[in-house]
């Protein structure tokens, strides 16, 4: 359902939007306003003191430092393999000449700077080399919508519509543009095309910080993307480097001035990351002894050493404020943890996409570019393609499932939305998850027994009620289970139910969906039943047992029954009634598809059998339990003898009795690390254990079979089952006998 009016017009490319001329900080622009009053403006300035990271050069109290913890280092390892010489000189040279919206500094623009400077730290960073990925080439057109829909737009500005038009937007009608300000990306076309890949693929590699998360991209995807962004690429000529004509600096002097200069204060490279404290250059003045209007706040023209960033009449003002209250109080005032996540919320700009209890929210102009890939899911309305409001997402997530989408893998429910989860990495997110859980606890918490103890905790109650058949809520009409998509509209597939979501939670959602989760299409389903809260634990136990559960009416196809071994990548041990080896049949199925079935009972190797292996229905559907077949083909039948015997010579006939009345007892099972299972069983002071696997050349079974005894004695033979198996002496040693026979089904 994604749809587009692509031009190859490169003036509409994102990349050349007009970008803020001051430092964006996008948490400051959309919560502090200038007509706020100095408190609130006040609190606005401590974001930026974090976000500008003042506090590298200018360290606050101890008591002060959780309100401001300030950005993580961008590594420059690799920066001379991602940009050229001319494109850092640039850059190092004015900052915000070169992209305007940038949080880093200008140094060395003033003419009381020495050039010499800048060339060196030209030298030292183009020397930083890093193999680049090859990635597969990319596609311009598969590229623009990628960025046009799985999110990128929420935070850096959408193309013209002459480039893109949005596939939400309404048909005729103007397009409307962005009221808020993008993080501006006008150096992406300057990256190596490779690099740009593995810069989008991975961006906490190197902006360690979070604010650039990572998207869960393919290769394939990152170079789509890197292709997009690169159609704007010209090139790029700097006269004034080539006018100053600075003599090339050594690679050592560049290093010394990136200490010298402070540089280290928000970057690292592999050399200085390891610097020793004496090495570093000194810091500047405390927070505390900063005095307002002076260094980076002076409004007058910037002298040598003091970096410049470009700040606006308002950020400076919010600073001068936040600099004010850090210096007025000892500590700041202490916060609850709904303050503590609200602030994270901002600093990480999770409102670009989110809204909690108010606050944030994708914006209008930017939500119309986020769709979906199935047409059903367009009933759902916004809800069904707009990231959801956080308001009690604390007590809704497991720690385990805040842990996937936050940095982990595999998080995402919401298969029919193009917009993805980013992720912020876990040295930037892990200290937020409790308290956000703590500041969404209920007033008063639902009780929820998930022992499994009481009689109505069966998963197949909890089948009944989820399916379509009699007694059923049809939750399955809108709910995909495993790989099972939805009767109709395709909402959150329910098979991580009981990892994802908080007992208590989902309880309080099935009793009252509106009230727990506004704007939710779930319907009151509980509403008036008299045992609900048992129903809903039934629920519960059904989707907490669902890998080995079946799958509940509605979603049961012919053939869910089968069994795969070839599917599954491992053996499957499967107990039954199983025509050809009894009614206490162990079938082994492997995925090179040779199977044997093993009669417990009688404890001997009944069948072998090539191809598919056997269909469960009868075994979990049947109460009568109808005997399985074998599904494949060639079912060879072995001959019902013992394997151990004994005989006064190897020319005796070997005895007619089987199993039990031939003295057997069957011992189990055990299973090894590659699942394959070992039969045991005795006869007289013997202790077997019997296995078969698949040979090593794959083309057929092996079997081995090892007897122990603790008072050997002779007269033993061993007979396999394979066609021309003869009798064999048991030979002791120790105690114990091994033997092996090749099998082919």
């Amino acid at each position: 359902m994604i749809a587009s009016v692509a031009c190859p017009d490169v003036q509409a490319h994102p990349v050349l939007a007009v970008p803020p001329d001051y430092p964006y900080v996008a948490g400051f622009d959309r919560f502090t306003a200038q007509e706020d009053d100095d408190a609130k403006v006040a609190e606005g300035g401590l974001l930026l003191l974090s976000e500008l990271n003042c506090v590298s050069c200018h360290a606050p109290s101890t008591e002060w430092k959780e309100r401001l913890p300030g950005r993580a280092k961008i590594s420059l390892d690799g920066v001379g393999s991602r940009l050229g010489e001319d494109d850092i000189w640039l850059f190092i040279r004015s900052p915000q000449h070169r992209k305007k919206g940038t949080l880093m500094p200008g140094m060395f623009a003033g003419e009381d700077r020495d050039p010499k400077v800048v060339e060196a730290l030209v030298s030292y960073l183009s020397s930083l080399k890093k193999e680049v990925k090859k990635f597969p080439k990319g596609d311009v057109e598969r590229g623009r919508t990628l960025y046009h829909t799985v999110g990128c737009v929420a935070c850096h500005d959408p193309a013209a519509v002459a480039d893109y038009r949005p596939a939400e937007a309404p048909a005729n009608l103007e397009v409307e543009e962005p009221g808020h300000p993008s993080y501006p990306i006008l150096l992406a076309d300057r990256y190596d095309v490779n690099a740009l890949a593995a810069f989008l693929k991975d961006p906490l590699s190197i902006r360690k910080h979070g604010r650039m998360p990572s998207t869960e991209l393919t290769d394939q995807e990152a170079a789509d993307l890197s292709a997009y962004l690169h159609i704007s690429r010209e090139p790029l000529v700097v006269q004034e480097r080539t006018l100053l004509a600075v003599p090339k600096q050594s690679v050592e002097e560049g290093k010394k001035q990136f200490i010298a200069q402070r540089c280290t204060a928000c970057h690292e490279t592999p050399s200085t990351a390891e610097a020793k404290p004496t090495e570093q250059a000194p810091g500047g003045k405390a927070m505390a002894e900063l005095l307002a209007g002076q260094g980076c706040l002076s409004t007058k023209e910037k002298k040598a050493g003091v970096p410049d960033f470009g700040l606006s009449e308002f950020q400076v003002r919010a600073l001068t404020l936040a600099l004010k209250m850090v210096q007025a109080s000892e500590k700041p005032a202490p916060q609850t943890v709904a303050q503590k996540s609200h602030d994270f919320l901002v600093r990480m700009d999770c409102y670009a996409c989110h809204e909690w209890r108010g606050t944030g929210g994708l914006e209008e102009a930017r939500s119309q570019y986020l769709t979906v890939y199935e047409a059903a899911a367009h009933s759902m309305g916004e809800i069904g393609r707009l990231p959801p409001k956080l308001d009690n997402a604390g007590r809704k997530l497991t720690k385990e499932w805040f842990e996937k989408l936050l940095w982990g893998s595999g998080g995402g429910v919401r298969g029919y939305m193009t917009a993805r989860m980013p992720r912020f990495g876990q040295e930037n997110t892990q200290a937020f998850i409790a308290g956000f859980q703590e500041a969404c606890k209920a007033e008063k918490p639902v009780k929820m027994d998930t022992s499994g103890l009481a009689k109505h905790h069966r998963a197949e109650n909890g089948r009944a009620l989820i399916g379509v058949g009699k007694g059923g809520l049809g939750c399955v009409s809108c709910h995909g289970l495993k790989d099972r998509k939805s009767l109709g509209v395709p909402v959150v597939n329910l098979t991580q139910t009981a990892r994802r979501l908080q007992p208590e939670y989902f309880k309080e959602l099935l009793l009252n969906p509106q009230v727990t989760q506004p704007g939710t299409l779930m319907p009151p389903l509980f509403i008036g039943r008299k045992a609900a809260d048992k129903e809903i634990e039934m629920l519960w136990t059904y989707l907490k047992e669902i890998d080995q559960s079946r799958l509940p009416e509605g979603l049961l196809q012919t053939g869910d029954y089968e069994l795969k071994p070839e599917k599954a990548g491992k053996p499957i041990v499967f107990r039954t009634f199983l025509e050809g080896a009894g009614m206490h049949a162990v079938a082994v199925g492997f995925p090179q598809q040779m199977h044997v079935a093993f009669d417990s009972l009688e404890a001997h190797w009944a069948i072998a059998w090539k191809g598919r292996f056997v269909d469960a229905m009868t075994t979990w559907e049947e109460r009568a339990m109808t005997p399985a077949k074998p599904l494949g083909e060639k079912v060879l039948t072995f001959q019902p003898r013992m394997p151990f015997a004994k005989l006064g010579s190897a020319s005796d006939a070997w005895p007619e009795a089987c199993g039990v009345a031939a003295g057997y007892e069957s011992l189990g099972y055990r299973i090894s690390k590659d699942g394959v299972p070992t039969f045991r069983y005795r006869v007289e002071g013997l202790i077997v254990e019997d296995t078969i696997q698949v040979s090593a050349d794959k083309k057929s079974l092996r079997r081995t079979v090892t007897v122990r005894t603790w008072v050997p004695s002779d007269g033993w033979y061993f007979q396999g089952i394979s066609k021309n198996a003869k009798p064999q002496p048991v030979i002791w040693k120790n105690g114990a006998a091994t033997f092996e026979e090749s099998i082919a089904p």
